[in-house]
């Protein structure tokens, strides 16, 4: 079992910028951010792993994954945020390759609590 803990969110306006971290608690390959708005499907936002970091096309650009392995931790790093950026994100993990994580076609194995990113107009 993995333990997910995210931290960082907010309220923001827009063009603003945000961070939040991934504190797990052991390694992973396969990392990732996902995010939900209210009425709107679950959308990965960045997955990281075997193939690489792979951004959804609506936030390339704006925003950066990043990781420390030896403190299992992962970060997003939202720049130039929208308000169609607002959503509830999570951070999840897999225990395999990433592959399909970017399509949607992958079911993860662990998942964060969820932390609130408020984009305002």
């Amino acid at each position: 079992q993995v333990q997910l803990v995210e931290s960082g969110g907010g309220s923001v306006q827009s063009g603003g910028s945000l961070s939040l971290s991934c504190q797990a608690s052991t390694w992973t390959n396969c990392k990732g951010w996902l995010r939900q708005a209210p009425g709107k499907k679950r959308e990965v936002v960045v997955a990281s792993g075997h193939y690489g970091i792979q951004y959804a096309r609506s936030v390339k650009g704006r925003f950066t994954f990043s990781q420390d392995d030896e403190k299992n931790i992962w970060f997003l790093q939202m720049n130039s945020l929208e308000p169609e950026d607002t959503a509830m994100y999570y951070c999840a993990a897999d225990r395999g390759h990433c592959s399909g994580a970017i399509s949607e076609k992958l079911v993860w194995d662990y998942w964060g609590q969820g932390t609130q990113v408020t984009v305002s107009s």
